[in-house]
């Protein structure tokens, strides 16, 4: 299972370095690293995405502990089970033909990614999606000649409005917390809207 932790650090060039030594030295199994400038000035969000092994032990409680103890770390959480949005951005070019160029329009719109190139034999699609999307459009673009493919690793931010249901399904006490009728309750709230 991959968890998800976000962390708040001053912005200082040894930063990443302390938290990639980090979990280099712990041996935490990395699926995904991003960093990137946030809503405060002097300030950088970090978002890693890792992979909970099957020993048994949370590496994402043992994760938050470790990052909490370095210098600059402002706040870090461990946002796995929590309401988010979700996104990772995937640049991949494909040699086409006409006829194939024609199927990869059809499938950018039921998809919603952007053709940003098109030449006489190639195309670059832009993605931004979830991972579950992007792994499906992947799934579908292998019968394609893949030139390039790159892949962001995940960005996330916690959702206000608090409604995640495939979250709180994950969530390990979510009916000792809330009752067992509750997701039910929401669930119905939206079939009915669809």
């Amino acid at each position: 299972m991959e968890r998800t932790i976000s962390v708040l650090v001053e912005k200082d060039t040894g930063g990443l370095v302390r938290i990639i030594s980090l979990l280099t030295r712990r041996r935490f199994h990395l699926k995904s690293i991003t960093m990137s400038t946030c809503e405060r000035k002097c300030y950088e969000r970090i978002t890693i995405v890792l992979i909970n092994q099957s020993d048994g032990v949370d590496a994402g409680k043992q994760l938050t502990k470790q990052i909490k103890k370095l210098v600059n770390v402002v706040n870090v959480k461990d946002i796995t089970y929590l309401p988010l949005v979700q996104r990772e951005l995937l640049l991949i070019k494909l040699q086409v033909t006409l006829r194939e160029r024609a199927e990869i329009s059809t499938l950018a719109q039921i998809f919603r990614f952007k053709i940003t190139d098109v030449t006489q034999s190639t195309v670059i699609l832009e993605v931004t999606a979830d991972q579950g999307k992007i792994a499906a459009l992947e799934k579908i673009l292998e019968k394609y000649n893949i030139l390039q493919l790159s892949r962001t690793g995940g960005i996330a931010l916690i959702r206000e409005s608090n409604v995640s249901t495939l979250s709180l399904k994950e969530y390990p006490e979510f009916e000792s917390h809330t009752g067992q009728n509750y997701l039910k309750n929401i669930e119905d709230l939206f079939q009915k809207d669809y």
